[in-house]
């Protein structure tokens, strides 16, 4: 069974954590880059934009609008703890949020995409609330703009994805810890 959405959000740290070679031309794909300890140097990003470009994925730089704008990235990823208006024509703005105040707050940055994480229990430690699918598909009737499920999605509850009122999904790490995942995905 695959999971059909119209847009696939993939996390990375490092522009080594994925490889896109691996990965068919998908006009479907958006690579959100958020690295806060090494970031990468600004040619690499440009190579890596480059690579992303020929495959047709979009590339999302992470709090960093110079970063996104030198390396000519398609849109700025905004986080939780991001409060900052950006105002450009030219990059698509997009945020994550884990409550209703944070995606009011996105709202107000200009966000047109807001990644809601915890969808489904993760293991982390001090993270153990989730929405689950019943109230993630309430909380997107509310909003104008659109709501993306992150948070647990694993290979046990990847079918339940179909039943979200979403058209898009996001991942952080299970794409990393299982490739066999994106080979269903995509």
């Amino acid at each position: 069974m695959f999971i059909i959405k119209n847009n696939y959000y993939l996390y990375i740290e490092n522009i080594k954590d994925i490889n896109i070679n691996n990965i068919r031309k998908n006009r479907k794909i958006s690579i959100v880059y958020r690295n806060h300890a090494n970031p990468e140097t600004v040619k690499n990003l440009i190579i890596f934009k480059k690579l992303c470009y020929l495959k047709g994925f979009k590339l999302y730089i992470a709090n960093n609008y110079k970063l996104a704008k030198a390396c000519k990235a398609d849109g700025l990823y905004c986080s939780s703890f991001n409060k900052k208006k950006y105002y450009n024509d030219k990059l698509e703005i997009i945020g994550s949020a884990h409550n209703f105040n944070e995606v009011y707050q996105k709202i107000k940055q200009g966000c047109k995409t807001i990644i809601l994480s915890r969808l489904f229990e993760t293991s982390y430690k001090n993270k153990k609330n989730h929405l689950g699918v019943i109230k993630f598909n309430l909380i997107t009737k509310n909003y104008p703009v659109k709501i993306v499920p992150l948070g647990g999605i694993n290979e046990f509850n990847l079918l339940k994805l179909n039943m979200v009122n979403s058209k898009s999904m996001a991942s952080l790490s299970e794409i990393k810890k299982k490739p066999v995942i994106a080979n269903r995905l995509f």
